[in-house]
């Protein structure tokens, strides 16, 4: 007789379906602006989701190392409304979308302040609110708050970390001009420092996921209990990533798939569906915009098979999604 399918198991179906239907998907180019990360492996692909009440799902080169980079911007950003305070946060970068390049050097006209934290003015700013908080202990306090969101210790790529250090003048241009309009206070080498370690963590597509899902779990790891983010600013970190985190994607990223997500030119994806998942995709083959290709078009998949559009009105896959979820 057979066993009926579980939840689990039809998850895990749909996961490897969105795998297979991205995964001949070989456009792209390796983001090799970045010496280090044009040596990678570029059809690496892997796949994973968590859930809120502590299921992992996984398929692909879901275990395969690789550095975070921008995708840090979202976990940076939590701890500094928490550590600074939502207003203070606010006071120094905005939170409106540029529709500019994830580098760009423009500031808001008006506030002469960066448009929002997930494009690198604005999580250089972040840094140095950190910096300021931390000193030369922000490194380490970062390091050790992605590890709790990951549920396992993190390391550092000391190979990337210099690459992107020896490489890093336009960042330390923007971090200069930021210093120039007050968004950063302090010495600026020290800021910079952080923020290119803090994008040289390593991860994998599995620790993405929990990542995603302590965000989904209201700031506690649904593996180990462990509260990691403050409530409030997991609120205003999901709706930042929902409306900026996709770069000068984000507009047709909110209307196709409808997760709040932030991607990073390492080839990382992670995304956040409230009170129920998180998914870490790794793909390193970016596309113009430098969000990894498949990992755009496995999110597309998912979102429409499970129903995860934070406006899908149709239901589709959200029993399986509830049930899995019990």
């Amino acid at each position: 007789m057979n066993t009926p399918a579980t939840p689990a198991d039809e998850l895990q179906t749909i996961l490897q379906s969105a795998y297979a239907s991205s995964a001949g998907n070989t456009s792209g180019a390796l983001a090799d602006y970045i010496p280090e990360l044009a040596k990678v492996v570029p059809d690496s692909f892997g796949l994973a989701i968590a859930s809120a009440t502590g299921s992992l799902c996984a398929v692909g080169d879901a275990e395969v190392p690789f550095t975070i980079q921008s995708v840090s911007k979202a976990f940076t950003y939590c701890m500094a409304i928490e550590l600074a305070g939502r207003e203070a946060v606010l006071a120094r970068v905005g939170v409106e979308p540029s529709g500019d390049a994830f580098n760009a050097i423009e500031f808001d006209p008006h506030t002469r302040r960066p448009f929002n934290p997930m494009v690198n003015a604005g999580a250089i700013t972040v840094a140095g609110i950190l910096y300021d908080r931390l000193g030369d202990g922000a490194f380490d306090a970062v390091l050790d708050r992605f590890s709790r969101a990951a549920g396992r210790r993190l390391d550092m790529d000391e190979a990337v970390y210099s690459s992107e250090s020896a490489t890093g003048h336009r960042n330390r241009a923007i971090s200069h001009l930021l210093l120039a309009t007050g968004a950063v206070t302090n010495r600026v080498e020290p800021i910079v420092d952080l923020y290119f370690r803090q994008c040289s963590i390593r991860v994998t597509a599995v620790d993405l996921a929990w990542m995603g899902a302590t965000l989904a779990h209201m700031g506690e790891n649904p593996a180990t209990q462990d509260q990691v983010f403050d409530l409030r600013a997991v609120r205003d970190t999901q709706t930042v990533m929902f409306t900026c985190g996709m770069y000068d994607y984000s507009g047709n990223w909110a209307f196709d798939v409808g997760i709040p997500a932030k991607s990073g030119v390492g080839g990382g994806l992670v995304g956040v569906v409230n009170r129920q998942l998180g998914i870490g995709a790794y793909s390193p083959r970016l596309d113009a915009k430098g969000n990894s290709v498949r990992g755009v078009a496995a999110f597309s998949a998912l979102s429409d098979e499970l129903g995860l559009h934070a406006f899908d009105c149709t239901n589709r896959g959200s029993l399986l999604v509830e049930r899995y979820m019990h």
